[in-house]
């Protein structure tokens, strides 16, 4: 449900770098309109009666797939729709009105909500979180054999995530050479970890992302930064084996692998284990740190890569801005051709599990860490109007005090829903298309029989879009519902027309008893 807010400085009408400057105009969505929601409303009826039936996998032990899965798709088809409530914003200058849908603030199946919270988690953790540093992104890939652990396991991917995080420590404190003499235990890293269980192909393939300030940080009186240097592909190189190493023997010692397969996957030239480490933002780079953060917190689906050829569905699982590839037919490679039911059967399968986190904190960014106060404010450090920089982080090396002095105003953990879309779309729509003034929210319409008089008044429809039923077979429904013509010849009733019925003669005979 969205909230009242004010307009930041960036978006007011009454800042705009023009006087008069008309702003940009805030479209709501109907996401009625597309393609998914269409595709969704008139066959998922039909997948849950099938995943019932046991006729799709990936749901689980059980045929019968997950509530929260169910739950997830019911809601999405409310998600936007007026006719499931609104809110009212107002003008108070020139009285102008409009309506704003609710949302189903779900996760996995919502293209909306999946942006919102995408959003939210990377303004959160660039504006309150990462300190003004250099961050480097670590990706980790497992082979197939042992994701099927952790997609199955909690246990099991926990154990493999904090293997991951202990290397790169490792790694990171072989590469700060200012902090080449300091005690071991006095030095931390603070990284983010995400964890993706999914592929770009709408497939299951858990896999880590892991933003972590590139360096350490060396506990004192204060704390001192040491930064990172000389992390090359050697270095990553040198990652990789230590991951595959130590990874193979835990899986070895929970008795989910023999020993002798884990001595073969050692000798593997390709053994399915994948580092890298490329991605690195400078410390001032905010801008490019949130795109970074957007891309580690993306949901499963995008909705623009999908489209319809014919009676197909066509999901294109390359990056937006890359040109389609071919094989040696011709077919493109980097394209799924899905029925409707394919594809949500694929959508399901990618639904989160309600309370599990995707992403967690580590090191200095814990919230248990008695550092993370001290390095979290770094994160709110800006130069101050008239250029000083009083107010930026202290240089590396420099202590920075573990007690910094309080904030006048509470740092929001959530974003208010008009920021969020000037985030995004850079339209505030709490603006008035007319005047340009503020507008706010002085009404949330939930009654089933106002909703509809509301809408009625407006010439909106009121009644909302039609959930098909789950169907049978599609040659039923066709037999079903033909229509012949007035002219057209109707076929031979063949329970008492058989003896006349025109029965073709074979080209030479045949001896029953012999083929018997």
């Amino acid at each position: 449900m969205p909230a009242t807010a004010r307009p930041t400085q960036a978006h007011s009408h009454a800042s705009g770098a023009t006087a008069g400057a008309k702003p940009k105009l805030y479209n709501p969505r109907h996401p009625e309109r597309t393609l998914l929601y269409q595709t969704i409303a008139e066959h998922f009826e039909t997948w849950f009666e099938l995943a019932s039936a046991g006729q799709f996998d990936g749901q689980g032990d059980h045929h019968s797939p997950r509530p929260y899965v169910r739950q997830a798709f019911r809601k999405y088809l409310e998600c936007g729709i007026f006719a499931h409530g609104f809110a009212r914003a107002w003008c108070d200058d020139c009285g102008h009105d409009y309506f704003v849908a609710y949302s189903c603030k779900g996760r996995g199946v919502c293209p909306s909500c999946n942006t919102r919270r995408m959003v939210e988690t990377a303004a959160h953790l660039c504006d309150h979180v990462f300190p003004r540093l250099p961050v480097r992104q670590w990706v980790l890939s497992v082979p197939k054999r042992l994701r099927y652990f952790m997609q199955r396991d909690g246990a099991v991917l926990n154990m493999v995530l904090r293997i991951f995080l202990r290397v790169i420590s490792q790694s990171l404190q072989t590469h700060s050479p200012g902090a080449a003499n300091v005690d071991k235990a006095a030095k931390h890293i603070g990284a983010v970890a995400f964890i993706h269980r999914f592929g770009s192909s709408l497939n299951a393939h858990v896999h880590f992302h892991v933003c972590a300030v590139d360096g350490v940080f060396e506990e004192v009186p204060g704390i001192v930064f040491h930064p990172a240097s000389g992390i090359d592909q050697t270095a990553v190189a040198q990652v990789q084996t230590d991951l595959r190493r130590r990874i193979l023997r835990a899986f070895v010692g929970r008795g989910l692998i023999e020993k002798a397969d884990a001595k073969e996957m050692l000798a593997y030239q390709h053994s399915g284990f994948s580092v890298d480490a490329g991605v690195c933002i400078e410390a001032d780079d905010r801008a490019a740190l949130e795109r970074l953060l957007r891309y580690c917190a993306r949901p499963p689906f995008a909705m623009e890569r999908l489209r319809k050829e014919g009676a197909a569905l066509v999901y294109r699982c390359a990056k937006q801005r890359s040109e389609p590839t071919s094989d040696k037919r011709g077919a493109k490679v980097d394209e799924l051709h899905l029925t409707a039911l394919e594809l949500i059967d694929r959508i399901a399968a990618l639904v989160p599990p309600p309370r599990t986190h995707r992403h967690r904190y580590f090191g200095v960014l814990a919230p248990n860490s008695p550092l993370r106060s001290a390095v979290t404010a770094m994160a709110d450090a800006q130069p101050d109007a008239t250029g000083d920089d009083a107010h930026r982080p202290a240089p590396l090396g420099n202590a920075i005090s573990p007690t910094p002095e309080p904030v006048p105003t509470k740092r929001p953990a959530h974003y208010l829903w008009a920021v969020l879309i000037a985030r995004i779309y850079e339209v505030f729509p709490l603006l008035c298309p007319l005047c340009g003034g503020q507008m706010r929210l002085i009404a949330f319409v939930t009654e089933g029989r106002q909703i509809r008089r509301i809408l009625d008044h407006i010439g909106v429809d009121s009644e909302p879009p039609h959930i098909a039923p789950a169907r049978g077979p599609p040659l039923w429904d066709d037999c079903g519902d033909a229509q012949m013509d007035d002219g057209a010849q109707t076929e031979p009733d063949w329970a008492t027309d058989w003896d006349g019925a025109a029965q073709p003669v074979p080209d030479f005979e045949v001896d029953q008893r012999i083929n018997w």
